[in-house]
């Protein structure tokens, strides 16, 4: 792409759309499981993407991107006890990049990496200690308030939709969406479905609430995601991630974050907890991997950007070449992808939606897309999701099946929970909590993947436990229920106007 830059919007559109989810983890687990995972994608994903996106606000750029935060993530980063475990883990980084500092003393390289993790650390201190200090609803609500991006909600706990009972299903996504208003100010006009999950239906439930736009993968539009479509017979419409675009960077078996010059994922120093390496090649062992070089990442990061930008002016060439009309390309991933997972993400990120505009692009928002136009007729879908397959099969497999018949039982009894008086019952409340902590979609995921599997089996079971024994309690009107709540709510209260009368009251009291 040289030359004098296009006019915007000349090529056509592009989204690029983030979800950012990690279930609940505060006070379930610290290393190698739990509460690690939400400090590292906060200090390596979410601060640098807040920085990435002020940026732009300064600027005077509106519609950069469609933000998707689930209300269990944000809930944990605006819960006063992470706030504070967040700021000692950073403490922690600041003493491991100096211990690091000491150790790799004489060799190049490593030296200026140590000085690298240290003044990130403290930079990432900083921001924790100011932009941050009150959690990240204060952070996101002048990104959403000026229109720098469209915010996308979703159920509570990021439940595995298609599974649920109607009226759990519905309750989730009014939890959701409500949590999300109360931090933000805004009630989201869309949602990032969980695992993009759809049954034929599900418009209707989504209608009721509220919902106007949603994502679903490519191969659940066939592949013609050129457009927005209308589901059904309903106004509300469906974009569909295309994926020959998307798979560019994140892909089952490829995409940029794999190539050698990138700073490895995988490879640790245990000694100080800090990664050393560049992938170097992909059947390199560990120890044999080369050091880490950021001049070696950043000619690959520029290669990249060049080719990412490339690749959505030539799809959207031929769409127009297809259809006779501009096109437009959804690409869409896991905000953690962006330096938790890539360390150099959110560089590539910037460099992107800098670049797109430069080749004659327009960069917007789902919003933006179809006040652009970007809208077709209706479609049907099949049932879907973006895992394996492209169907159920992750949440729903045999290596799962035990969990499944366990979620099914859970949700009738849930529904059976007595309800005593007309007051609010935080006994009540609190189970519904840990049913609703049950259902998250990441336990199978986990389990189906291989991926932390006992953790994940041993927390729906958790949960699902703590569900049963307040249920006892309210059944059996016991004198201790009420604290026997107040433990369970010391280590998982998400949601504090969650009120159980909204699912198992009659219709007539639901929002």
């Amino acid at each position: 792409m040289t030359g004098a830059a296009a006019e915007p919007g000349a090529e056509g559109t592009f989204c690029l759309v983030l979800h950012s989810h990690l279930p609940w983890l505060a006070h379930h687990g610290r290393w190698p499981v739990g509460e690690e995972w939400l400090y590292q994608a906060w200090a390596h994903s979410y601060v640098p993407l807040v920085e990435l996106l002020n940026r732009f606000a300064d600027e005077g750029r509106r519609d950069v991107l469609t933000l998707g935060v689930t209300p269990v993530l944000a809930a944990q980063l605006d819960d006063p006890y992470t706030l504070r475990a967040f700021h000692e883990w950073l403490g922690h980084w600041t003493l491991r990049a100096q211990q690091a500092a000491t150790l790799w003393r004489g060799d190049e390289l490593l030296s200026d990496l140590a000085a690298a993790e240290h003044r990130a650390a403290h930079r990432v201190l900083a921001e924790a200690e100011g932009r941050w200090r009150h959690g990240f609803s204060p952070v996101l609500r002048p990104l959403v308030d000026s229109g720098v991006i469209e915010l996308l909600g979703g159920p509570a706990t990021h439940p595995f939709q298609p599974l649920l009972d109607s009226r759990v299903r519905a309750f989730a996504l009014r939890t959701g969406l409500a949590d999300t208003a109360l931090r933000v100010g805004h009630r989201p006009e869309g949602i990032w479905a969980p695992e993009c999950g759809y049954a034929p239906g599900m418009e209707r439930d989504y209608a009721d609430a509220g919902v106007r736009r949603f994502l679903v993968d490519g191969p659940s539009l066939r592949g013609d995601t050129a457009t927005a479509r209308t589901v059904a017979d309903s106004d509300v419409v469906c974009f569909g991630r295309d994926l020959d675009v998307t798979y560019r960077v994140w892909s089952p078996k490829a995409g940029y974050p794999g190539h050698g010059a990138y700073r490895d994922f995988h490879t640790w120093a245990h000694e100080v907890g800090l990664k050393p390496s560049r992938v170097t090649g992909k059947h390199v062992a560990p120890e044999d991997k080369a050091p880490y070089d950021p001049a070696l990442a950043a000619d690959a990061l520029r290669l990249h950007v060049k080719d990412f930008v490339e690749t959505v002016v030539r799809r959207l060439r031929s769409l127009r070449g297809q259809h006779g009309r501009p096109g437009l390309v959804v690409a869409a991933y896991d905000t953690e992808l962006f330096g938790h997972w890539w360390y150099e993400g959110p560089q590539w990120l910037e460099a992107v939606l800098r670049a797109l505009p430069e080749a004659g692009v327009r960069v917007t928002t789902l919003r933006g897309a179809l006040q652009a136009g970007h809208l077709g007729g209706p479609v049907d879908l099949p049932a879907s999701s973006w895992g394996s397959g492209k169907d159920w099969r992750v949440w729903d497999g045999e290596q799962v099946a035990d969990m499944v018949r366990a979620n099914t039982a859970l949700q009738q009894r849930l529904l059976a929970l007595p309800v005593r008086g007309s007051a609010r019952d935080l006994v009540a409340d609190q189970a519904v909590t840990e049913a609703l902590l049950a259902l998250s979609s990441d336990w199978a995921f986990m389990v189906t993947k291989d991926s932390a599997a006992d953790y994940a089996r041993r927390r729906a079971s958790e949960h699902t436990e703590r569900f049963d024994r307040l249920a006892e309690a309210l059944r059996a009107g016991r004198p201790d229920a009420r604290a026997l709540a107040d433990g369970c709510r010391a280590t998982a209260s998400p949601f504090g106007h969650l009120d159980a009368r909204d699912l198992l009251s009659p219709p007539t009291r639901r929002r």
